[in-house]
């Protein structure tokens, strides 16, 4: 077997004598070639920096049970509703764990293996992968703590009762960073007496033991199951905190980056046209190491974008947002980032910290909170809490300013997402923004979930009914997107990889210029984050005196370098040379 596959083999043996020093490495790398069921083809040269998306690219991220009609399947009605309102505009979709759980809204796993069958089963998964991409969640942290495999460790059965972290309650933790105000160390009685394992999320979130490589080659298996099933891009949740080790932060040591690279290694190696997508909720310099030198993940979640944006568009000043995007290191072929504006968590604050001031953060909660929205907390070392998260439907975060709400809460709205598909990079779009949502504070009341503000359950036919009525605010923005999207995907300077440049027009102008790789298109992307009107002479923008210039998101054209540029509050412009 070794020699059919010695190019994957002699990457696997570099990573396992990283991680494993001690191990038997010859031994794991032919293990986890058996288990990821890599054939002889997979002795080829993978070809790097290799761009596995393009402007065309859409990301939708959604629960299984978003959408749901009585009496059918949730996938079922997923399937159909998608392909009935967004095939013309999503290619790909993220559907948030689909797995058996006991909490967390599906992150924390009963059964890697099974469909939850409130929403389904394998043949409804795999029959939206023939319509669309399909992003799996890994979780890769932690699983249930009723889970067969914890159910085993208190039983201490093997191999299971090695798979979680034991440690003894009278350790020093005090420097391990943590994203919840919950103990770290959960106190479980077992056949041996009591033990106290590691939770970094919650007691019912229990942390997997990667330093026992049977753990890793358990995750190895999972992902080879559900690339059998559909998946083309894995979702590496929490991976950040992977690997602990007391004394430190536990979180971005160098063994957990040395396994997102192996696991790299080994999806490349399956499928080379598979995405590795890390999620790493946590400031901005620390979210885009997991780049690597192109050989970790083949994306990264913009994570600062959603609260400097919402910083910019409730304050009407770009400043941190211009400020942040002069500090994105440019991107290799073959890695970019996701652009996200919106998902089922909410805003994290910790990508903001070291972008916004205190002030900055705690003039953005204030705002939220007059808007309905909610504020959860972590633990800092010291026993000090600080916001972690905003918690607030997306569509009413923007319902206003600081100054409170306004009559510009729809042109906000679209003004925040002309901004994500302009940058560079691959757009998410949550199904809630898709469709307007607003907050569900009745879920939040019935969970006592904080999240569960921006979880909503739609009933299709009343979907369907609201996309129906033209004057709805839900068919006004989806119908917006759609002719928004229909024209970036023609432009080769919105591709993903095609550079992109801060420019400086003033307070209230967040802009930026975009050029395709070959450097025939230039877009320049500018938008008035101000509840004002703006006139910007088109000779600030520097544009090029030798043809016409297109604005393509209304088609009015300026063959005059001296016109102006008008802009109403939260209006946006494309100013294209083809």
């Amino acid at each position: 077997m070794s020699k059919k596959i010695q190019p994957c083999r002699v990457r696997l043996l570099n990573h396992l004598r990283f991680i494993y020093p001690d191990q038997n490495e010859e031994l794991l790398a032919d293990q986890l070639i058996e288990r990821l069921g890599l054939k002889e083809k997979s002795c080829r040269k993978i070809k790097p920096y290799q761009n596995n998306w393009n402007q065309s690219d859409i990301y939708a991220i959604t629960y299984g049970d978003s959408v749901i009609e009585k009496g059918e399947k949730p996938l079922v009605t997923l399937r159909k509703f998608f392909k009935h309102h967004f095939q013309d505009i999503i290619t790909a979709i993220h559907i948030l764990p689909f797995y058996p759980y006991s909490s967390d809204d599906g992150f924390s796993v009963i059964n890697y293996k099974q469909v939850n069958d409130k929403l389904g089963d394998w043949q409804d998964i795999e029959a939206i992968a023939e319509d669309f991409k399909l992003m799996f969640d890994l979780v890769i942290n932690h699983c249930s703590a009723r889970s067969e495999w914890f159910e085993r460790f208190k039983k201490r059965q093997l191999p299971e009762k090695d798979y979680f972290i034991e440690i003894d309650p009278r350790a020093d933790l005090h420097e391990v960073i943590r994203p919840r105000t919950s103990p770290l160390l959960k106190e479980v009685d077992t056949l041996d007496g009591k033990k106290y394992v590691w939770c970094t999320f919650s007691h019912d979130q229990v942390d997997l033991n990667f330093s026992n490589p049977q753990v890793l080659l358990e995750m190895v298996d999972i992902i080879r199951f559900y690339m059998d099933r559909g998946a083309t891009i894995f979702r590496l949740d929490a991976v950040a905190f992977l690997w602990k080790e007391l004394g430190t932060s536990c979180l971005n040591l160098p063994q957990t980056h040395e396994i997102v690279r192996l696991l790299r290694t080994l999806i490349e190696y399956k499928n080379p046209k598979a995405i590795i997508i890390t999620e790493t909720n946590i400031p901005n310099r620390e979210n885009q190491t997991y780049f690597g030198n192109s050989n970790e993940a083949h994306v990264v979640y913009n994570f600062s974008l959603p609260p400097l944006l919402l910083h910019a568009l409730i304050t009407g000043n770009n400043y941190y947002l211009n400020d942040w995007m002069m500090s994105m290191p440019p991107v290799k072929h073959g890695t970019t980032y996701l652009n996200f504006i919106a998902s089922h968590d909410g805003i994290g604050l910790r990508p903001a910290e070291g972008l916004l001031t205190d002030e900055e953060i705690t003039q953005i909660t204030d705002t939220m909170q007059q808007f309905g929205g909610r504020i959860s907390w972590r633990n800092l070392s010291g026993g000090e809490v600080r916001p972690y998260e905003i918690n607030i439907s997306l569509y009413d975060a923007l319902s206003g300013t600081i100054n409170g709400r306004d009559k510009y809460q729809f042109d906000r709205f679209i003004c925040a997402h002309i901004v994500m598909l302009g940058l560079k990079g691959i757009p998410a779009f949550y199904i809630h923004s898709l469709l307007a949502t607003g907050n569900d504070q009745d879920k939040v009341e019935a969970t006592g979930n904080n999240r569960a503000i921006n979880r909503h359950e739609w009933s299709c036919d009343q979907l369907d009914h609201m996309l129906e009525d033209k004057g709805s605010r839900h068919t006004r923005v989806l119908g917006r997107f759609k002719q928004i999207i229909a024209i970036r995907a023609k432009q080769s300077a919105f591709h993903p990889n095609a550079s992109q440049y801060a420019m400086h027009l003033g307070t209230g102008i967040f802009a930026f210029w975009r050029q395709s790789q070959k450097r025939k298109q230039s877009i320049f992307c500018i938008h008035n984050v101000t509840d004002q009107n703006i006139v910007i002479p088109l000779h600030r923008i520097n544009l090029v005196d030798t043809g016409i210039w297109t604005e393509l998101l209304t088609g009015r054209q300026f063959e005059d370098v001296w016109d102006d540029l008008e802009l109403a509050p939260y209006q946006c412009a494309w100013l294209s040379n083809i």
